[in-house]
C-alpha cells in the first residue's frame, strides 16, 4: 500500500469517526450536552439526560462511523488480503481517534467504546462478540457502566490472543484500543477506588 492510499484511508476514516453524534443529538434537542451530567458526548450521558431511545440511537451512529469507513475501505484499497487488511486496521484506528480526537470540538470527544465495537466488527468479529459479553455480563453484576466498558477493553485483545495464538497488527491494534479505552476511564477509575463511581441510572459522572 502506498504513503498516498494509507493517508486517504487515515483522513476519511477520521472524518467519519470525528461526526460528534452525540453533540448534534443534543442541539437537536436544542441543548449541549457537553454541559449536562457527565459532560460526555457518547451514548450513556445522551441516554442519562435525553432518555433511552436517544442514547440508543447515539451508540448506533457512534457505531456506524467505526464499522462503515472500515468496510468502505475494504472494498475501496486494491491489493492482496495483506494490503486490504493493513487498510482496514489503518481506518479503524483512525475512526476511534477521530471520535475519541474530535476536530469539531477542541479534539475532545467520547471515550470511544462504541466507535471501537463497530470499528473492530469487520476485523476482529469474535474478539468484539467475547467483547459484548464481558461488557453485559459485567454491567449486569456491577450496574456500573464504566466497570463494563474497561472489562470490555480488556478482554478484547485477551479473546485475540486465544482465538489466534499469534502476535499481529491486528493485536497491536487491540491492545492500543484497549488501553486508549481505558485511559479515556481514568476518572471513573479513580472514583471507583474512591467509591464515589455513581451506579446505572443516576445522574451524575460517568
Amino acid at each position: 500500500m502506498t504513503f498516498g492510499t494509507a493517508l486517504w484511508v487515515i483522513v476519511f476514516a477520521y472524518l467519519a469517526g470525528s461526526i460528534p453524534w452525540g453533540l448534534l443529538i443534543g442541539k437537536f434537542n436544542g441543548l449541549d450536552i457537553r454541559r449536562h451530567g457527565s459532560g460526555n458526548i457518547g451514548a450513556t450521558n445522551v441516554r442519562r439526560i435525553l432518555g433511552r431511545d436517544w442514547g440508543y440511537s447515539c451508540f448506533a451512529l457512534d457505531f456506524l462511523k467505526g464499522l462503515v469507513p472500515v468496510l468502505l475501505c475494504g472494498q475501496w484499497v486494491e491489493g492482496g488480503s495483506a494490503t486490504v487488511e493493513l487498510a482496514q486496521l489503518l481506518a479503524a484506528a483512525a475512526a476511534v481517534c477521530g471520535h475519541v480526537f474530535c476536530c469539531w470540538i477542541k479534539f475532545r470527544g467520547g471515550k470511544g467504546v462504541a466507535t471501537t465495537i463497530g470499528a473492530l466488527f469487520a476485523v476482529a468479529f469474535w474478539p468484539v462478540i467475547v467483547c459484548l459479553l464481558a461488557w453485559v455480563g459485567m454491567f449486569y453484576l456491577s450496574r456500573y457502566v464504566s466497570v463494563a466498558s474497561l472489562s470490555a477493553a480488556v478482554a478484547l485483545p485477551i479473546a485475540h490472543i486465544i482465538q489466534k495464538g499469534t502476535f499481529g497488527p491486528t493485536l497491536i491494534l487491540l491492545l492500543a484500543l484497549a488501553a486508549l479505552i481505558i485511559v479515556r476511564h481514568r476518572a471513573n477509575i479513580r472514583r471507583l477506588m474512591e467509591g464515589t463511581e455513581h451506579r446505572f441510572g443516576h445522574k451524575g459522572d460517568s
